[in-house]
């Protein structure tokens, strides 16, 4: 009888501890990825952004086939949807593209803010593509999600650069990477999937090498570029971690943190602070996005009440 009575109580309090690893793991991948934006925005004062971007994948390359490559991981290239996963590929490429170079001029909290209009992106995008259609409420919290990147962005008041433009355009294809990631995951292996994912940074940056390199000035910044790379690996190795360990309904909200973060980096590094305008545009994103969150754990509690 005692074991009856305390499996129970230890099945709970091992879920329980396996949910804290995986939110403390979730923290930690979004200080990597505050990390990569603010050494991003750090070097692209002394050499080129497209160097930048074209460091940060091929570091971040380097370190994932020290860990997955096709001799440690036999079948590791083989792929059911080898278009789609070239099509995931330049999607990070370009998203990475538009927001270091948007980085340049934009705040770490600005170009964060505009990010966090992704997940409303995504359920937005989801219905025409994956046939997962929002309800009015959740349309509803949508649009005034993007409210907020109106008030954040502020367009034909003069307060808006045009470097908004990228920001909000590295959005747009991150959110269509989320999906095509989506898609992917019935098909291929989280591993194979990742060692996909900056093939097309690579091999769309090399070429062009020798018409954009600029010779970083100090072994500060060389070491700084090889970070990027360590930093964007890191961090989604520990978000795959987390999600190992934890539901994205418990690890979703908090995304949202990451704010926190970039109000922080962009302050001590920086001397940046966010407008009240900013602060205000991004509560707006934020709390819209925290509605989607609640929304779709409404929406899969229901069919269990009623079975």
């Amino acid at each position: 009888m005692a074991d009856t009575t305390t499996h129970p109580l230890l099945t709970r309090s091992s879920l329980r501890r396996q949910r804290l690893i995986g939110i403390a793991l979730m923290c930690g991948a979004l200080i990597c990825f505050s990390c990569l934006d603010a050494t991003a925005k750090w070097v692209n004062r002394s050499v080129d952004p497209l160097v930048t971007v074209w460091a940060r994948y091929m570091s971040a390359f380097l370190l994932t086939a020290a860990v997955l490559n096709p001799w440690t991981q036999p079948g590791l290239l083989k792929t059911r949807r080898l278009p789609l996963q070239l099509v995931r590929s330049t999607l990070l490429f370009l998203s990475t593209l538009c927001n270091f170079v948007a980085l340049q001029y934009l705040q770490l909290v600005e170009t964060m803010s505009i990010i966090f209009s992704t997940p409303l992106l995504v359920a937005l995008l989801a219905g025409p593509i994956l046939g997962e259609y929002v309800g009015a409420r959740r349309m509803a919290a949508i649009g005034v999600g993007f409210v907020g990147i109106l008030v954040i962005t502020r367009p034909g008041l003069g307060a808006m650069h045009p470097a908004v433009l990228l920001s909000v355009a590295g959005a747009v294809a991150y959110a269509f990477y989320g999906i095509t990631t989506r898609m992917l995951a019935s098909h291929d292996s989280t591993a194979t999937t990742t060692f996909y994912s900056g093939l097309a940074g690579i091999v769309l940056m090399t070429p062009l090498l020798p018409w954009i390199w600029t010779t970083p000035p100090s072994p500060l910044t060389w070491l700084l570029l090889a970070l990027t790379g360590v930093f964007g690996g890191l961090g989604h190795w520990l978000l795959i971690l987390a999600h190992a360990r934890a539901p994205a309904a418990i690890l979703s909200p908090f995304i949202y943190s990451q704010i926190i973060w970039m109000l922080a980096l962009g302050y001590i590094l920086f001397g940046d602070w966010p407008d009240p305008w900013t602060f205000a545009g991004a509560g707006i994103v934020i709390a819209s996005g925290l509605y989607l969150l609640y929304r779709e754990r409404v929406r899969h509690q229901e069919p269990e009440r009623s079975a």
